[in-house]
Protein backbone atom coordinates (compact mmCIF):
# COMPACT_ATOMS: atom_id res chain seq x y z
CA UNK A 1 0.00 0.00 0.00
CA UNK A 2 2.04 2.95 -1.19
CA UNK A 3 1.59 6.28 0.56
CA UNK A 4 0.77 4.81 3.97
CA UNK A 5 2.85 5.90 6.95
CA UNK A 6 6.25 7.50 6.94
CA UNK A 7 7.10 11.06 6.15
CA UNK A 8 5.08 12.84 3.56
CA UNK A 9 7.83 14.80 1.83
CA UNK A 10 5.68 16.12 -1.01
CA UNK A 11 3.28 17.98 1.25
CA UNK A 12 4.84 21.42 0.68
CA UNK A 13 5.67 20.86 -2.96
CA UNK A 14 2.89 23.13 -4.24
CA UNK A 15 4.02 26.18 -2.29
CA UNK A 16 6.48 28.54 -3.92
CA UNK A 17 8.79 31.15 -2.53
CA UNK A 18 7.28 34.63 -2.54
CA UNK A 19 9.38 37.55 -3.68
CA UNK A 20 8.46 40.79 -1.88
CA UNK A 21 6.95 43.34 -4.26
CA UNK A 22 6.44 40.78 -7.03
CA UNK A 23 2.64 40.98 -6.88
CA UNK A 24 0.98 43.46 -9.21
CA UNK A 25 -0.89 46.25 -7.42
CA UNK A 26 -4.65 45.71 -7.67
CA UNK A 27 -6.74 48.88 -7.88
CA UNK A 28 -10.41 49.15 -6.99
CA UNK A 29 -13.15 48.79 -9.60
CA UNK A 30 -16.87 49.53 -9.57
CA UNK A 31 -18.54 47.92 -6.58
CA UNK A 32 -15.28 47.82 -4.61
CA UNK A 33 -13.82 50.10 -1.95
CA UNK A 34 -10.63 50.47 0.08
CA UNK A 35 -11.03 50.01 3.83
CA UNK A 36 -8.99 49.80 7.01
CA UNK A 37 -9.69 47.06 9.54
CA UNK A 38 -10.93 48.53 12.83
CA UNK A 39 -11.26 45.32 14.84
CA UNK A 40 -11.50 41.60 14.36
CA UNK A 41 -14.76 40.01 15.43
CA UNK A 42 -13.94 36.33 14.99
CA UNK A 43 -15.42 33.64 12.75
CA UNK A 44 -13.95 35.30 9.66
CA UNK A 45 -15.66 38.61 10.32
CA UNK A 46 -14.30 42.07 10.98
CA UNK A 47 -15.38 45.66 11.33
CA UNK A 48 -13.82 48.00 8.78
CA UNK A 49 -13.81 51.73 8.17
CA UNK A 50 -14.26 52.28 4.44
CA UNK A 51 -12.60 55.30 2.91
CA UNK A 52 -15.97 56.45 1.59
CA UNK A 53 -16.72 57.38 5.23
CA UNK A 54 -18.85 54.42 6.28
CA UNK A 55 -18.25 51.56 8.74
CA UNK A 56 -19.14 48.12 7.46
CA UNK A 57 -19.28 44.59 8.80
CA UNK A 58 -17.05 42.54 6.51
CA UNK A 59 -16.69 38.82 5.89
CA UNK A 60 -13.34 37.33 4.83
CA UNK A 61 -13.84 35.29 1.69
CA UNK A 62 -13.19 31.56 1.86
CA UNK A 63 -10.13 31.61 -0.40
CA UNK A 64 -8.38 33.95 2.06
CA UNK A 65 -9.37 32.22 5.30
CA UNK A 66 -6.45 30.47 7.04
CA UNK A 67 -4.11 31.52 4.22
CA UNK A 68 -3.97 35.31 4.50
CA UNK A 69 -4.00 36.62 8.08
CA UNK A 70 -5.88 39.89 8.43
CA UNK A 71 -5.16 42.02 11.51
CA UNK A 72 -6.43 45.31 12.91
CA UNK A 73 -5.14 48.41 11.05
CA UNK A 74 -4.54 46.46 7.81
CA UNK A 75 -5.66 48.05 4.55
CA UNK A 76 -7.97 45.77 2.56
CA UNK A 77 -10.00 45.84 -0.65
CA UNK A 78 -13.65 45.00 -0.09
CA UNK A 79 -16.47 44.12 -2.45
CA UNK A 80 -19.66 46.01 -1.66
CA UNK A 81 -22.94 44.14 -1.61
CA UNK A 82 -25.78 45.41 -3.79
CA UNK A 83 -28.47 44.24 -1.40
CA UNK A 84 -26.81 45.19 1.93
CA UNK A 85 -25.03 48.53 2.11
CA UNK A 86 -23.71 48.02 5.66
CA UNK A 87 -22.02 44.67 4.84
CA UNK A 88 -19.16 43.76 2.51
CA UNK A 89 -16.70 41.00 1.65
CA UNK A 90 -12.90 41.22 2.01
CA UNK A 91 -11.34 40.16 -1.27
CA UNK A 92 -7.72 41.32 -0.89
CA UNK A 93 -5.30 42.34 1.85
CA UNK A 94 -2.63 44.91 0.96
CA UNK A 95 0.82 44.74 2.49
CA UNK A 96 2.12 47.88 4.21
CA UNK A 97 4.32 48.62 1.20
CA UNK A 98 1.40 48.24 -1.23
CA UNK A 99 -0.73 50.52 0.95
CA UNK A 100 2.02 53.17 0.87
CA UNK A 101 2.09 52.91 -2.92
CA UNK A 102 -1.70 53.34 -3.05
CA UNK A 103 -1.41 56.41 -0.84
CA UNK A 104 1.30 57.84 -3.12
CA UNK A 105 -1.02 57.29 -6.12
CA UNK A 106 -3.78 59.22 -4.24
CA UNK A 107 -6.00 56.12 -4.16
CA UNK A 108 -6.12 56.35 -0.34
CA UNK A 109 -6.83 59.62 1.49
CA UNK A 110 -3.98 61.45 3.22
CA UNK A 111 -5.62 60.78 6.60
CA UNK A 112 -5.18 57.01 6.17
CA UNK A 113 -2.71 55.58 8.69
CA UNK A 114 -0.63 52.79 7.21
CA UNK A 115 0.37 49.96 9.56
CA UNK A 116 3.94 50.62 10.64
CA UNK A 117 4.41 47.17 12.20
CA UNK A 118 6.97 46.07 9.62
CA UNK A 119 9.39 48.93 10.21
CA UNK A 120 12.38 48.31 12.45
CA UNK A 121 12.23 51.79 13.94
CA UNK A 122 9.76 50.68 16.61
CA UNK A 123 12.41 48.39 18.14
CA UNK A 124 15.07 51.10 18.41
CA UNK A 125 15.43 52.27 22.02
CA UNK A 126 18.23 53.05 24.42
CA UNK A 127 18.81 52.39 28.10
CA UNK A 128 20.07 55.19 30.33
CA UNK A 129 23.34 53.87 31.76
CA UNK A 130 24.88 56.99 33.26
CA UNK A 131 25.70 55.44 36.64
CA UNK A 132 27.01 52.18 35.25
CA UNK A 133 27.38 49.02 37.30
CA UNK A 134 28.79 50.83 40.35
CA UNK A 135 25.50 52.61 40.89
CA UNK A 136 23.61 49.33 40.58
CA UNK A 137 25.87 47.66 43.17
CA UNK A 138 25.42 50.57 45.60
CA UNK A 139 21.65 50.33 45.17
CA UNK A 140 21.74 46.60 45.95
CA UNK A 141 23.65 47.25 49.15
CA UNK A 142 21.11 49.83 50.25
CA UNK A 143 18.07 47.69 49.40
CA UNK A 144 19.39 44.29 50.51
CA UNK A 145 22.03 44.20 53.23
CA UNK A 146 24.36 41.28 52.82
CA UNK A 147 23.95 38.22 55.05
CA UNK A 148 27.43 38.84 56.51
CA UNK A 149 26.25 41.80 58.58
CA UNK A 150 25.47 41.07 62.25
CA UNK A 151 23.04 43.96 62.64
CA UNK A 152 20.20 41.70 63.68
CA UNK A 153 20.24 37.98 64.21
CA UNK A 154 17.30 35.60 64.51
CA UNK A 155 17.71 35.49 68.32
CA UNK A 156 17.22 39.25 68.70
CA UNK A 157 13.82 39.24 66.94
CA UNK A 158 10.88 39.38 69.31
CA UNK A 159 7.71 37.73 67.92
CA UNK A 160 5.53 40.32 69.69
CA UNK A 161 7.16 43.10 67.63
CA UNK A 162 5.93 41.52 64.42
Amino acid sequence: MPGKGGKKGGKKGGQRQRVPGARELVLKEDGQEYAQVMRMLGNGRLEAYCFDGQRRLCHIRGKMRKKVWVNAQDVVLIALRDFEDDKADVILKYTADEARRLKAMNQLPESARINQGESKEADDFEFDTEGGTEQIERQREIDWPSSDSDEESDEDVDPDDL
